[in-house]
């Protein structure tokens, strides 16, 4: 790309660098909140006005009493003896990421499939904002096609690229 950039990492470029540690604090107690199975009391963790912003099949939530009822208690209902396993985690002032896995039981209708009773993985990454002690910006990516697959549901109907990676031609239509 010649010529002017656009600006990158706006959300970030002013963190204070000092709130690092007590970033860290409030992420690592979320998830144990979190693999705890706490909804009644979460917002010690997330703002009242906080924002969860996922990726298709997953929506928005605005604050936390969205969060709780089209989030938190749906997941639950689906996925039993959940566990949250973050494989990485990246601390910078009053931001932080992960990503990894959360192993469950499909226990429940999930996206119109009945239970299977199947242990799924369901992989994820987080971004957060932590500001005042509490989580107040959350963008997520929830792996929902993958966790389809292990109940039998291919979202790609066969034309997923996962045939590059093992060398087939890729069907066009």
């Amino acid at each position: 790309m010649k010529g002017s950039r656009p600006q990158q990492a706006a959300l970030s470029s002013d963190t204070d660098m000092s709130k690092t540690a007590a970033t860290r604090a409030v992420i690592e107690s979320m998830v144990d909140g979190l693999n705890d199975h706490r909804i009644a009391d979460i917002g010690d963790f997330f703002s009242e006005s906080f924002r969860w912003m996922g990726n298709q099949g997953c929506g928005t939530k605005q604050g936390l009493k969205e969060f709780q009822s089209h989030w938190q208690e749906p997941f639950q209902a689906a996925f039993s003896n959940k566990v949250c396993i973050d494989e990485a985690r990246l601390y910078m002032g009053e931001w932080a990421a992960a990503f990894g896995r959360q192993e469950a039981i499909h226990s429940g209708v999930f996206m119109g499939v009945e239970p299977t009773g199947h242990k799924v993985e369901i992989r994820y990454m987080d971004f957060w904002k932590v500001m005042d002690g509490k989580i107040c910006d959350n963008w997520v990516m929830v792996d929902f096609p993958h966790v389809l697959s292990q109940l039998g549901v291919d979202v790609f109907n066969g034309k997923g690229w996962e045939a590059f990676d093992r060398g087939e031609e890729q069907p066009h239509e």
